[in-house]
């Protein structure tokens, strides 16, 4: 069954339990100012072909704002991605520009993981 067919990203499909009541999870958090961010960067080839992307973890917030920080640094790094399930895909080895622009735009406790 392919991940756009379940209800989460927990995995619940079906339960035996005649009582269970599926309660989808809150995405409607407020999202945190810049400075609160604690993003993790960090370079990821695995399930890729061999292909390096940056990931941007630790996004704490609406999935409209992490849609338009994930399309501002695409911008800033000239290059393609995606920004789902709660990260930031960059392609290529970009961890130093992200870095940089994060650093500018406020994003003060970004750090940079090893990958």
């Amino acid at each position: 069954m392919g991940k756009k067919s379940k209800p989460d990203n927990r995995g619940f499909v079906y339960s035996t339990d005649p009582d269970f009541v599926f309660e989808p999870e809150q995405e409607n958090a407020e999202t945190l100012p810049p400075a609160q961010q604690k993003l993790r960067i960090k370079l990821d080839t695995k399930q890729r072909a061999g292909k390096a992307v940056t990931l941007i973890e630790g996004f704490m917030g609406k999935q409209d704002d992490l849609e338009e920080l994930g399309r501002k640094l695409k911008n800033f790094c000239g290059t393609g991605g995606a920004a789902k399930d709660g990260e930031i895909i960059i392609q290529g080895d970009q961890r130093d520009k992200v870095q940089q622009w994060l650093l500018k735009n406020g994003y003060s406790n970004s750090k940079k993981a090893g990958g």
